[in-house]
């Protein structure tokens, strides 16, 4: 998997599903339709091909067109249910601009087919802008020696780092040229949007500077993967960053979001259903995390390595498909447990990170459970 593809990985106890959720709009709409989910806006939801199997997109009346939050990957079923959907439930309107809330590919994918046939604006945050235009650019180049020695740290094998060396660069090949100018979205800018104002909230953790976008008015909030309700989304190191604490970044996110979203907000996420019950679901994400770091400590108790403790962390096992988020996403929890004191790393002759707990950890799994 090419560095910083998003996705799903096996679902983590932060995944489970929150009790209290509400899903008011029924069934999703098919590729290609549109359910009206708020006033002015329409959910939209495109197929991908992976475990994942589709992605929300969301077009906001904007005068006499469309501004549209997220596009699917490039690929042809895609660019089917975009052909389907402009000329149906979009009336055959302009889309005016297209923001974009995350780099990942099935985000980001077909933003420049979209502006480059509207003449549309793109919008969104800087740091998100200028790694995918980053991670676009390895299509095609060898993989970094850097990227084999991270992997190699973690355990992967030599079948593995081969593997590795051979997929190295797919995150370009489902993204249309991007556009080579963008307008900047910052946290707290508001964007006007019809006769409405929308404010940018920008989370971390899952990407490097999500944005959401909140209608105060009725409490309309485009989530993008910033609050799923069914998954947890995926929070990984990757080789460019190796000693990056991506999970505090979430975790702090989530604090962010419970103190600043109300309860009666209308949650509008880029995987499955539009939800009610906001505080319930942060509370479970910041819950489940916490399970899975204990568990993970506890199975430090003697020295392992990332690709070790994946049962600590996933209900699943992990396949060669998802190996890589898989990895990132462990090394993710293993850096946190370090900048918390809570484990040491220490690197063998071969280059190989082993991780050990730094003290014992209270409770039992009996009271991990009870806690998921």
């Amino acid at each position: 998997m090419a560095e910083g593809a998003g996705g799903a990985v096996p679902e983590t106890s932060a995944g489970a599903g929150a009790r209290g959720l509400t899903y008011p709009l029924g069934e999703p709409p098919a590729p290609g339709e549109a359910v009206e989910a708020a006033r002015g806006v329409l959910w939209l939801r495109l197929p991908l091909p992976m475990a994942l199997n589709h992605v929300n997109l969301y077009a906001i009346r904007d005068g006499e067109g469309w501004a549209v939050v997220d596009t699917g990957l490039d690929t042809p079923p895609s660019r089917d249910a975009w052909e389907a959907a402009l000329a149906g439930p979009l009336e055959g309107r302009p889309v005016t601009r297209v923001i974009c809330t995350h780099m990942h590919p099935d985000h980001l994918g077909l933003v420049g087919w979209l502006c480059e046939r509207f003449k549309a604006p793109l919008l969104m945050s800087r740091l998100e802008y200028v790694t995918g235009r980053m991670l676009v650019a390895d299509t095609g180049r060898p993989a970094p020696q850097e990227g084999i020695d991270f992997f190699r740290s973690t355990g992967w094998s030599d079948e593995q780092i081969e593997r590795y060396r051979a997929e190295f660069g797919r995150f370009g090949r489902a993204v249309s040229p991007l556009p080579q100018a963008y307008t900047r979205l910052a946290d707290g800018d508001v964007l006007t949007i019809g006769a409405d104002d929308w404010t940018v909230v920008v989370g971390s953790g899952h990407s490097p500077e999500h944005v959401c976008l909140w209608r105060r008015s009725d409490d309309v909030f485009i989530a993008g993967d910033q609050i799923l309700p069914r998954i947890s989304s995926n929070v990984s190191v990757w080789p460019t960053e190796p000693l990056q604490d991506p999970l505090d970044d979430w975790m702090r996110s989530l604090d962010r979001l419970e103190a600043l979203l109300p309860e009666t907000t209308f949650v509008l996420p880029s995987h499955g259903e539009p939800f009610y019950g906001v505080r319930e679901r942060l509370g479970a994400l910041r819950r489940g995390h916490e399970v899975s770091l204990k568990r993970l400590e506890r199975r430090l108790a003697e020295p392992r390595r990332a690709i070790d403790v994946f049962s600590s962390l996933f209900a699943r096992p992990v396949g060669d498909g998802i190996l890589g988020m898989a990895t990132g996403e462990s090394v993710a929890h293993l850096n946190y447990l370090a900048g918390q004191g809570r484990a040491r790393r220490e690197t063998d002759a071969s280059g190989v990170v082993w991780w050990t707990a730094t003290g014992p950890v209270e409770g039992g799994e009996e009271d991990l459970e009870k806690a998921s």
